[in-house]
């Protein structure tokens, strides 16, 4: 699904991607973990498009897609969340969740005067958006303001948007940080579902790593810009060199 080929992104002197090679399995749910200031959030702004690296190649469904702004990669279907969302927060929740649909026939000029050619695909898009509003534990605020639901429901919101941006790829940056920990839980529930109703890949950071550790099947290990280990779970926990610099003891 995604190969990254001895990819490196730098800002002056600093190499936040140093020379990274990594293979993320079709239909996976995989994490990517290490200290704060590692390299991992560059590495997925570089993903999609938000960077561009220095050196180094990105496939994605074998097509080659470094050095593609990020709305071409967006259409490719690769969708990122961000850690803190980025939420359209003078708009509703479903207002929020309706923006991403690919192909919306309403945004074309010479469609946009003739309800009758974009009215249908608009309620399907809006059915669409209040089932997996729904899903996340939404439907009771979705006419809410995203200004005024909580920052656990705004966290749930960001991944409802992308999902309705019927992702290949999605990049999920922290998705728990800052929530309770029951609601934490249950945002990995919903980012599961996703992965295996939608046929979706997941690749995620996260720094909770006792949560994390129950739902992905594999992980990458990020250490001053570089891939310092990848593997399972225990794999992961019996690495020295892993223990060492990010998990302690």
């Amino acid at each position: 699904m995604l190969k990254l080929t001895n990819v490196t992104k730098s800002f002056g002197a600093l190499r936040a991607v140093d020379n990274v090679s990594l293979e993320v399995k079709e239909g996976s749910l995989t994490g990517l973990i290490g200290p704060n200031g590692s390299g991992k959030s560059t590495l997925f702004n570089t993903i999609a498009g938000i960077y561009k690296p220095e050196s180094g190649e990105i496939y994605f469904k074998g097509k080659r897609i470094d050095g593609l702004p990020p709305n071409e990669i967006f259409h490719e279907g690769v969708v990122r969340s961000f850690q803190n969302p980025h939420l359209f927060k003078g708009m509703t929740v479903l207002g929020n969740a309706l923006l991403p649909p690919r192909g919306q026939k309403g945004e074309r000029i010479r469609n946009a005067p003739f309800e009758r050619t974009w009215s249908d695909q608009e309620i399907a898009n809006a059915h669409k958006a209040r089932k997996i509003v729904g899903d996340l534990q939404l439907a009771k605020v979705v006419k809410n303001l995203a200004s005024d639901i909580s920052g656990g429901q705004m966290k749930l919101l960001e991944i409802g948007r992308a999902s309705m941006g019927e992702p290949k790829l999605l990049l999920l940056d922290e998705p728990t940080a800052g929530v309770a920990p029951k609601l934490a839980h249950e945002i990995f529930q919903s980012i599961r579902a996703v992965t295996e109703e939608g046929g979706t890949t997941s690749f995620i950071i996260e720094h909770r790593l006792e949560l994390l550790f129950d739902f992905v099947e594999e992980i990458f290990v990020m250490h001053e810009g570089k891939i310092l280990a990848r593997g399972t779970k225990d794999e992961i926990l019996a690495n020295q060199g892993v223990v060492d610099v990010y998990l302690g003891g």
